[in-house]
């Protein structure tokens, strides 16, 4: 992360914790940037030194309009271009987002697994993990053929490995070494 982005995220995410704005800004915020990233006119109009701070506002202020966003997200669209940091919107967005999770204790797991799961084997995996982290859990799921059978999890730096591959290698550690 790159430390103005992290300054930007941390200082929205203060604010929007504080108000109790944290859902509805996160979904904001980022309808404003698949709409920035959609559109280069808009992304070099907001970047041309050329065009004044007036302008760019007004075009912020229908586009926010336009989304539904709050006076929040405004502002802060507002203190970005100002400031000439628009430009970092897709990298504040994922910080706002990787600050959220954190200070609201949520930590995302990757879970990959040889066969689909299915919702009773989710909910005990989940609630496993929630209490091995300490955190609630958002997991995301995704098959992966090369294991044989079980499951590994990913939890930020952290990672669980059941696959039936990791437990054969460790039964023939264990008798390569007796």
């Amino acid at each position: 992360m790159k430390s103005a982005s992290l300054q930007y995220a941390t200082a929205l995410a203060d604010i929007v914790l504080e108000q109790g704005a944290a859902d509805p800004t996160r979904k904001q915020l980022e309808d404003f940037r698949v709409a920035y990233e959609e559109s280069a006119e808009l992304q070099n109009f907001l970047a041309s030194p050329a065009i004044t701070r007036e302008a760019k506002h007004g075009v912020i202020e229908k586009l926010v309009a336009r989304l539904g966003a709050s006076k929040i997200i405004r502002n802060f669209l507002f203190v970005m271009s100002d400031n000439q940091r628009i430009h970092l919107l897709p990298e504040i967005t994922k910080t706002f987002e990787l600050v959220l999770r954190q200070r609201q204790g949520v930590a995302e797991a990757d879970v990959a697994s040889a066969v689909e799961l299915n919702d009773g084997q989710k909910a005990a995996l989940v609630q496993t993990l929630e209490r091995l982290s300490g955190k609630k859990i958002q997991a995301k799921y995704s098959l992966e053929p090369g294991l044989l059978g079980g499951a590994v999890v990913r939890i930020g730096d952290t990672i669980y490995n059941g696959s039936v591959r990791n437990r054969l290698n460790q039964l023939r550690a264990q008798l390569t070494a007796e």
